[in-house]
């Protein structure tokens, strides 16, 4: 291993072990702000950086290719994933005749209980995307970049 692998990549057992355990956790309370954040304090914007986060703080205990598996996807695609679904959710205030970025609510049953759907949830979700993708986008280059 050379001397910038070593930068990239840490040894120390507590790191590699936390991280394991730190990664689901990050990512489920990033969901948490993401979903609450269209009624109260959080949203998409934290909610990305946290998930971030998580992937970041993988990346130094594992390494530029076990962190690329476990994403599943390229943090490019992930950014623009969140800008069409940010783009999406201007469109149905627009079918409505509404002015643009007014919110439109679905709301329905399932088993007695009310599940609404938003368009700024739609928004807050593109929002998480496209912060989760940006981040990974820019430190998987500068890490690819440092260990060639």
């Amino acid at each position: 291993m050379s001397s910038n692998q070593k930068i990239i990549k840490s040894n120390t057992i507590i790191l590699h072990t936390a991280s394991l355990f730190l990664l689901p956790l990050q990512l489920l309370f990033s969901i948490f702000l993401l979903l609450r954040g269209h009624d109260e304090p959080g949203g998409g914007f934290i909610a990305g950086l946290v998930a971030a986060g998580a992937f970041v703080l993988y990346l130094f205990a594992h390494g530029v290719t076990s962190t690329r598996k476990i994403m599943r996807a390229d943090p490019r695609d992930l950014l623009g994933l969140g800008l069409m679904l940010g783009a999406l959710a201007t469109l149905p205030a627009l079918l409505f005749g509404e002015p643009f970025f007014t919110a439109q609510w679905l709301s329905f049953y399932v088993f007695e209980a009310q599940i609404k759907l938003s368009t700024v949830l739609l928004f807050d979700t593109g929002v998480y995307l496209a912060v989760l993708g940006t981040i990974l986008t820019i430190v998987v280059s500068l890490t690819e970049a440092e260990s060639r």
